[in-house]
């Protein structure tokens, strides 16, 4: 079909469905894309792209029907995966059908949105005259009993890495109206189920504010990345010496950068192993390090101080913790903030760097206004470090007793 000039987080919509194929890691045979008349292969697309599929480029004059039924011909027994160059669909699907056997048809979407993908092991009974679409062609497999129609019930909405269930989805982007209501879809599908306040309900307006000009720009999420770890440590020595308003200011911008490089990376199909490994290590490396600046300038500047000492010890059950959470996963399969119902509320508020940013931060405002010498912010930071005993002390009892479970479907 002709390309739509329609652009999705910076990709065209072809672009986009290429990228979505290439990640699911497939061993496609054959992909072919199916031009309008007269149409040449799009221009611009990625090098890397390019290679990473076996493309084949076709173009004709016929209609859609009589090409779409050629097309199972020349599959030659094999499956064939169909899909419009117009849609935003379901990766998880397109990896549970290469997987499956028998055929299959998913129709989802309203309206001008209703969009269709299947998968086909033989042709299609009855007359193709008034199939216009591929809606129409996976509407007449369903009716006829040649594909079954897919649903929600047919393969797990569980994604573990964000914690939480998600039905399968398919859009056809009609109009740049369209476009803008599946691209905001899209970026709250990417957030996860269990996660503390800030990032939940404070963060994502800002979050989309950066994530659709930096995909338009095409910045990489790992340039991000990089970004919040210089952020991140210049920091470190203005917490030490107490300065406070410019140390503040860079943490809540690594904070809010630390959720734009994830969403960045997932809906532009940038996520690699590396840039996983670049973006949790820093998630895991630095609060501790923060803490000890906090202590090092409450304590004056002494590592005497009850204050820096303290601090070592909140190091040393954040270390702890983040270890409870670690065996957790290893042992059931799951995340333990996402076990069950309680620990996603639990989730919410536990100590971490959010939650404990904003907590310093009020105290210090309190100081401020109320001229307390920093009173509240010493007692405040004395009880963050006590709130991660305590949330220690609940992330173990939780390994001990789900030890012999496993995770929920």
């Amino acid at each position: 079909m002709p390309e739509s000039r329609i652009q999705m987080f910076g990709m065209s919509l072809l672009e986009r469905l290429l990228q979505g194929l290439r990640e699911t890691g497939a061993p496609f045979s054959e992909v072919c894309v199916e031009l309008g008349d007269g149409a040449t292969a799009p221009a611009g697309l990625p090098d890397p792209l390019l290679a990473a599929l076996p493309l084949r480029w076709s173009s004709g004059r016929a209609p859609f029907a009589q090409r779409f039924d050629a097309a199972i011909r020349s599959a030659h027994g094999e499956p064939l995966l169909a899909l419009a160059a117009d849609t935003a669909v379901d990766t998880r699907v397109i990896a549970h059908l290469c997987e499956a056997a028998g055929s299959f048809a998913f129709v989802d979407g309203e309206g001008p949105e209703r969009g269709a993908l299947l998968r086909l092991e033989n042709e299609l009974p009855g007359s193709p005259a008034d199939d216009a679409n591929l809606v129409a062609v996976a509407l007449r497999a369903i009716r006829t009993g040649a594909a079954k129609e897919f649903s929600e019930s047919d393969f797990s909405g569980y994604i573990t890495m964000l914690r939480r269930h998600l039905p399968p989805y398919l859009f056809r982007v009609a109009n740049p109206d369209s476009r803008n209501r599946i691209e905001r879809f899209l970026f709250w599908s990417n957030y996860k189920g269990s996660t503390d306040f800030m990032t939940k309900y404070v963060y994502p307006p800002l979050v989309w504010l950066f994530v659709r000009p930096l995909a338009r720009w095409r910045v990489h999420p790992n340039w991000v990345t990089g970004f919040d770890w210089i952020a991140t440590f210049a920091a470190v020595p203005l917490f030490a010496s107490g300065a406070w308003l410019p140390g503040m200011l860079l943490a809540y911008l690594m904070s809010v950068f630390d959720s734009v490089d994830g969403k960045l990376a997932r809906l532009t199909y940038a996520s690699s192993k590396f840039g996983e490994v670049f973006d949790h290590s820093l998630d895991i490396v630095h609060p501790p390090v923060w803490y000890m600046a906090w202590a090092w300038s409450l304590g004056g500047g002494s590592a005497e101080s009850l204050a820096f000492r303290a601090s070592l010890w909140l190091a040393g059950f954040y270390v702890a913790d983040r270890a409870c959470a670690g065996i957790f996963k290893a042992r059931t399969g799951a995340s333990i903030h996402g076990f069950t119902p309680l620990d996603e509320k639990v989730r919410t508020f536990i100590s971490r760097r959010n939650v404990n940013l904003v907590l310093f931060t009020g105290a210090l405002l309190f100081d401020w206004v109320a001229d307390g010498r920093g009173q509240a912010t010493r007692l405040t930071f004395y009880f963050i470090v006590v709130w991660q005993v305590v949330c220690f002390g609940w992330h173990a009892e939780r390994l001990v007793r789900f030890w012999n479970a496993r995770a929920p479907a």
